[in-house]
């Protein structure tokens, strides 16, 4: 099978080094990619959100299978215009892909479907913003309603705050404050059956102790040795498989990743999110504790026959994930600072520990140099939390990066616990 993944993050890498370890993948593709993921795929300059561009080089390319990461060209229609080119396609139709496009379309999906989440007011205007910070009082959740990379939610206790990114936003989500850990279920789908994955949790915050600015996520682990066996159980009878049904019943059917973020709260599961896409920094973690090779399931979603693929199976494998950031981010990050040490863990920490490239580029003189906030995420496996957090943050005290900034907590908590 000839593989084609557009995108150019870490997650891209991630879904690219799976595909590359897959024997029934022949050829792997990547468009535009990055540094790292030219080490396993073929890289080519296509714009991402250019769904003509992509259905020509996934037909010039005779691909058998076009993933698409990002949810950006999701929301475009990229998947839209390579099925219509007669090429299988992971991810859904930019109908479908609203749920993560719009939280206002997500939250009248979840209403009609019954599932689980918080109150919620959508505001267009001042009065409205008020009136709905007022009804909920403090701590403040407010989300624009659009895509905004993992940046365009505030949670704060301060209202001067929150009515501020209210109010730069054109439409807002104004929510109820969901309290409990969060959790990130993935699940592959082909509209009708429901595939979840293992779940995963993230650190959205810049700063260790979670503190500092909301960020696209700062590292990930898997499995959760905190959480109730039955969770993952508990969300497909009563999140993932309503939802599917729901979208098709509305004649939008979703096939591809259906991402739920969640919160573990007293009252029980709520959804804090969709999302349409596999998440980043989560994939890194999930897919490197999947045994299942991964084409075969991706191309059963968009073939709709995920029905008739086996189980997946799991390794016992704990997985941690730390990103380093550029100088700066989540603000206006620096670029073009070469990046050190790449080498020297592939010498001497893999396969354990392995690096995952998002925000990086070749230079002219072919350094490996910054081109993004989030740049590099450095990913270990270990019998333990434990074993895989002191491998990862083994590796990263290799890389050389001026200014770069990362958390030193990741998975600490969980790996204490278990």
């Amino acid at each position: 099978m000839k593989v084609l993944v557009i995108g150019g993050g870490a997650r891209e890498h991630a879904l690219c080094r799976s595909l590359s370890l897959d024997p029934q993948v022949t050829s792997l593709h990547c468009a535009p990619g990055n540094a790292g993921i030219a080490d396993v795929a073929e890289l080519h300059p296509v714009d991402a959100m250019d769904g003509a561009a992509v259905a020509r080089l996934a037909t010039e390319l005779e691909a058998g299978l076009v993933v698409v990461g990002p949810e950006a060209p999701l929301v475009a229609g990229v998947a839209d215009a390579v099925r219509d080119a007669g090429i299988p396609c992971f991810g859904p139709s930019r109908e479908a892909a609203e749920l993560e496009g719009s939280k206002a379309f997500a939250k009248d999906v979840m209403a009609a479907a019954n599932v689980p989440t918080s109150r919620s007011y959508v505001c267009t205007t001042p009065e409205q913003i008020d009136d709905a910070l007022d009804a909920f009082g403090a701590p403040y959740v407010v989300k624009d309603d659009g895509l905004a990379a993992g940046k365009g939610v505030v949670v704060t206790d301060d209202l001067a705050v929150a009515r501020a990114h209210a109010l730069a936003c054109d439409r807002v989500v104004i929510e109820e404050f969901l309290d409990g850990p969060e959790v990130s279920l993935f699940a592959v789908t082909d509209g009708v059956t429901v595939l979840p994955l293992q779940p995963a949790q993230d650190f959205k915050r810049a700063l260790d102790g979670d503190e500092g600015p909301n960020t696209g996520g700062m590292g990930a682990y898997s499995p959760l040795p905190w959480a109730d066996p039955k969770l993952v159980g508990e969300v497909l009878e009563t999140v993932l498989q309503p939802t599917v049904d729901e979208l098709r019943r509305r004649g939008t059917p979703f096939s591809g990743l259906l991402y739920a973020g969640l919160a573990i709260t007293s009252r029980g599961v709520r959804v804090i999110e969709f999302n349409a896409r596999f998440g980043d920094p989560e994939t890194q973690v999930v897919l490197a504790r999947l045994k299942t090779p991964l084409a075969a399931v991706l191309l059963g979603a968009a073939e709709g026959t995920l029905a008739d693929l086996p189980s997946l199976t799991w390794r016992d494998d704990a997985a941690v994930t730390v990103v380093v950031a550029s100088h700066n981010y989540p603000d206006t990050p620096r670029t073009g600072d070469p990046i050190g040490g790449l080498d020297e863990i592939a010498e001497r920490d893999a396969p354990e520990a392995y690096v995952l490239h998002a925000g990086t580029r070749l230079d002219d003189s072919g350094t490996v140099v910054t081109a993004g906030g989030r740049v590099l995420s450095v990913t270990a496996t270990g019998k333990n939390l434990a074993q895989a957090r002191e491998r990862a943050y083994e590796a990263l005290g290799r890389i050389r990066l001026d200014g770069a900034q990362h958390r030193t907590d990741i998975a600490r908590a969980a790996a204490e616990e278990a």
